[in-house]
């Protein structure tokens, strides 16, 4: 299909994604695609690895394709969406758990469901023009495609602060909150590939990659931790560019996705994450801020979304309590 080009070359299985004019987000046929090329594979002993990167210099993948999202939201088809993520989150987990290697190649923005395709490979490769983030509870969703895995395995309470304020980490904060794990200058992706491609062996990713520098992340940890240690949102009190970030974001999104990140982190499996975050996906799409989020941050882009919550401290402790419960039949399988 026209927004992916899959294709075997020497020992890799290559998924490139060619949307760049719409920064390569992924739609409900490129989740499908992609998985259907994993499974097909698994089993082809010339596929030594796999190899995922993008088209383009601004973007890797920006996330979902959320104009998708808003359309059916408002529509009422909120069927469509939530099959969307059903797929989607069985890609994820897929590429997390997959036998052979997967490595990532992420230039420029890897945001919301681009981090759930590129950053549960076993190999992820960032640049110079990396920027990864999830910036959900900005549009009233909260952090999906297994964001909540790996923000709830970031160091002491990156998680809780990355997955509510939608911070853009750097290549360097990215590793140091482990969204990837190798940075290699841009400049040499191209020999990189054609070494991948022809030997398979991912080790020469670490032959090829140079310190990404300091974390500012990390010069700021002791006072992120700090700030994020409170019990709700509403406790929250940080320095002022913090509080503006927080102050644009949906309470209710925002209360959730912190409680979210921190149930996560007992859970040792992706696929128990993908299944909380489902109930609140599930959920968002019909009675949350989400239609609401994405109307006025990418739609008609005034920037003045009309949140069900006026604060933090206005959303109820058992609201959280529903939207974390079971769904019954509508599990995620």
């Amino acid at each position: 299909m026209s927004d992916l080009n899959i294709r075997i070359e020497g020992c890799a299985g290559r998924i490139t994604l060619t949307r760049p004019k719409a920064l390569n987000a992924l739609t409900h046929e490129m989740g499908l695609e992609i998985e259907r090329a994993l499974d097909a594979w698994e089993g082809d002993a010339a596929v030594a690895l796999v190899l995922i990167d993008a088209e383009g210099e601004k973007a890797f993948c920006a996330g979902g394709d959320i104009a998708a999202i808003h359309r059916n939201g408002s529509s009422g088809n909120y069927e469509a969406t939530r099959a969307f993520w059903r797929d989607e989150y069985r890609m994820n987990a897929r590429i997390r758990t997959y036998p052979k290697p997967v490595v990532a190649l992420m230039q420029g923005f890897a945001m919301g469901g681009g981090v759930g395709l590129g950053c549960h490979a076993a190999h992820r490769v960032v640049g110079e023009s990396t920027r990864i983030a999830m910036p959900e509870c900005g549009i009233g969703l909260i952090p999906d495609a297994g964001g909540s895995f790996l923000l709830s395995r970031a160091p002491g309470r990156l998680g809780e602060y990355l997955g509510t304020t939608g911070d853009r980490m750097g290549p360097a904060c990215a590793i140091h909150a482990g969204f990837a794990n190798r940075f290699v200058p841009e400049e040499l992706w191209s020999d990189l590939t054609a070494r991948l491609c022809e030997t398979g062996d991912p080790g020469i990713i670490a032959d090829m990659a140079q310190d990404p520098g300091d974390s500012p992340l990390a010069a700021r940890q002791d006072q992120i931790d700090a700030d994020f240690a409170v019990p709700r949102m509403a406790d929250v009190q940080a320095d002022p560019d913090t509080m503006k970030a927080l102050s644009r974001l949906s309470p209710l999104s925002s209360e959730l996705s912190l409680r979210l990140i921190r149930e996560v982190r007992s859970l040792t499996q992706i696929e128990d994450a993908l299944e909380l975050e489902y109930r609140c996906t599930h959920r968002l799409i019909e009675h949350g801020d989400l239609v609401e989020g994405i109307r006025a941050q990418v739609i008609d882009k005034d920037r003045t979304p009309h949140w069900q919550h006026a604060s933090f401290a206005d959303v109820p402790e058992a609201l959280i309590d529903a939207y974390l419960a079971p769904i019954g039949t509508g599990e995620l399988p």
